[in-house]
């Protein structure tokens, strides 16, 4: 963007400005700025990782895209007190700063396009879960959103390891779980992914996006009761499914779904009661067991079926 241009200095924390605003300062951002890049994480990412780890995932994630536009540059400027780049090639290029929102306008416009970026992301979901009213709240927590809450439970979108929410599922927290080695980001090598999540979890969520393709509305994941964790809880029509998803490279030592034997099958049930009984809102659902099977080094083969009902 350019100084002399009398938008820019209207550019400022994005909390500082209305809605209105934002999205009028987001379009003029956009036509004009040499590049940028939104870095994504998912609410299942924050509970597995942790904030403080999804910000530097996300840190990353938004830098791989900024590289992959080969523009040139010189700083790197992160608001707040952590360097998210520490320990890759372009550590030295930057430069921490406290409500540098605030104080530089470049930072000023990256947080703009973030905040509209992800008000949007919460009216687009609106239409999938109407009922939580997200297109108002923006995901806050309002009397409505909270209300719902406790009306519906909770849906893929909500961080479980959010105190409240966690409260409220009766999930327990848990602290060890660390984000895995970083790979090393540098202009000369932009396609670089900034982690590789555990195959297992990349299994959950193939068949999650599988469950949601056929209808499905994912409302919880990674649910864990004192004995144990359901992967996927789904709604279609009158039935509410309890999915256990098994990945396996390869059938040398059994299938997958032989892992699931009458033991594990007792534990998802016992498991799902337990969900049932902390949630009544879903009683009028008829519960069903299904497992989620994922094959193969590259994913190749998903399979779900139904255990029992």
């Amino acid at each position: 963007m350019g100084g002399d241009r009398p938008e820019w200095s209207k550019l400022t924390d994005s909390k500082k400005l209305t809605a209105q605003k934002r999205a009028q300062l987001n379009q003029i951002i956009l036509e004009h700025a040499v590049a940028t890049g939104l870095g994504w994480v998912e609410a299942s990412e924050i509970d597995r990782y942790g904030l403080s780890n999804s910000l530097k995932l996300a840190t990353r994630r938004a830098v791989k895209e900024v590289l992959a536009t080969c523009v040139p540059f010189d700083e790197i400027i992160i608001d707040g007190t952590v360097n998210f780049l520490k320990d890759t090639p372009l550590s030295d290029r930057v430069t921490v700063l406290k409500k540098a929102d605030f104080l530089v306008k470049e930072v000023s416009a990256a947080s703009i396009i973030a905040k509209v970026a992800r008000d949007t992301h919460m009216v687009q979901i609106s239409h999938q879960y109407p009922e939580y009213g997200f297109e108002k709240h923006v995901g806050y927590g309002t009397a409505t959103h909270r209300q719902a809450l406790q009306l519906y439970g909770v849906c893929a979108e909500h961080r479980r390891s959010f105190r409240p929410i966690r409260e409220l599922i009766g999930a327990k927290q848990d602290p060890s779980c660390t984000l895995p080695p970083s790979c090393i980001l540098s202009p000369d090598n932009p396609q670089a992914t900034p982690s590789a999540v555990s195959r297992g979890h990349l299994g959950e969520t193939m068949i999650a996006n599988y469950l949601q393709q056929q209808g499905h509305r994912i409302i919880a994941r990674n649910h864990r009761t004192k004995s144990y964790e359901i992967d996927i809880i789904s709604l279609l029509h009158d039935k509410i499914y309890f999915t256990e998803v098994k990945y396996r490279q390869n059938s040398d030592h059994g299938t997958a779904l032989e892992q699931i034997n009458s033991l594990k099958h007792k534990q998802i049930k016992y498991a799902a009661e337990s969900f049932l009984s902390q949630n009544p809102q879903f009683q009028k659902y008829q519960p069903t067991l299904a497992a989620g099977i994922v094959t193969g080094e590259e994913y190749d083969q998903i399979d779900w079926l139904v255990l029992s009902e």
